[in-house]
C-alpha cells in the first residue's frame, strides 16, 4: 500500500494532538466571543480543514437551549463550561444531541457548580478522563498498525492500478466498521442508562 508511510505520519501528528490541559483553562470567566476564540486556538489541530469552525455563537447558544450547557451567569462562561463544551466537541461527531444531553445531564446536575470539599469537581473529572485517554494511545497505534498491515497484505492478486485504492478501501472499512461497534456500544451504554 502506496500510503502506509502517509498513515504512519497521521499516527504520529495524534499522538502529537494536545489536550486542552485544566491548566490551560482561563482563571476568570470568558465572554461568548473569547470563549469561541480560546476553543478555536486551544483546537485548531483537531479541524479537517482550515475554515472549519471548532465552535460558533450559534452552538453555544443551542447546547444551552438543548440543556446540555446549563446557561451563563451574566453573559460569562466559567471554567466548567469550558470544561463541557471541550465533553460536546469531542462527542458530538459520533453521538446525537438528545445521547449527549442523556450523557451530560448528570454530569451538570452532581457536579456543575460543586464547592471545593463536596466531591469531585467537573476540573478533577476532566483531568482523570484526559488521563485515561492518553493510556490509550499506544493500544489505538499498534490496532492501527495492523489494519494497515491486512489492507495492505489484501488484493495482492489484482493488478497494481486497482490494489492501492482496494488496500485503502479495505483500510477504511475496517476502521468504519471499528467506529460503528464502538458507536453501538456506546449508544447501548446511554440507553441502559437511560432505563436506570
Amino acid at each position: 500500500m502506496a500510503h502506509s508511510e502517509e498513515f504512519t505520519k497521521l499516527l504520529e501528528k495524534f499522538a502529537k494532538l494536545a489536550y486542552i490541559k485544566p491548566s490551560m483553562l482561563p482563571n476568570i470567566d470568558l465572554y461568548m466571543d473569547q470563549v469561541t476564540t480560546f476553543m478555536d486556538e486551544k483546537l485548531a489541530e483537531f479541524k479537517r480543514h482550515p475554515e472549519d469552525k471548532i465552535l460558533t455563537k450559534t452552538m453555544i447558544n443551542n447546547y444551552t437551549k438543548n440543556n446540555l450547557l446549563p446557561p451563563s451567569d451574566k453573559k460569562k462562561y466559567s471554567q466548567e463550561h469550558l470544561l463541557l463544551l471541550i465533553f460536546i466537541y469531542y462527542l458530538k461527531s459520533i453521538l446525537s444531541i438528545n445521547d449527549i444531553q442523556a450523557l451530560l445531564e448528570p454530569l451538570n446536575q452532581q457536579y456543575f457548580g460543586k464547592e471545593a470539599g463536596e466531591g469531585p469537581s467537573l476540573k478533577d473529572i476532566y483531568r482523570d478522563i484526559v488521563h485515561l485517554e492518553t493510556q490509550m494511545f499506544r493500544p489505538f497505534y499498534k490496532d492501527i498498525l495492523r489494519k494497515i498491515q491486512l489492507a495492505e497484505g489484501s488484493f495482492l492478486d489484482i493488478p497494481e492500478e486497482s490494489r492501492e485504492y482496494l488496500q485503502t478501501f479495505a483500510l477504511i472499512c475496517m476502521l468504519g466498521f471499528d467506529v460503528y461497534l464502538k458507536k453501538q456500544m456506546i449508544e447501548t451504554l446511554i440507553d441502559d442508562r437511560k432505563e436506570d
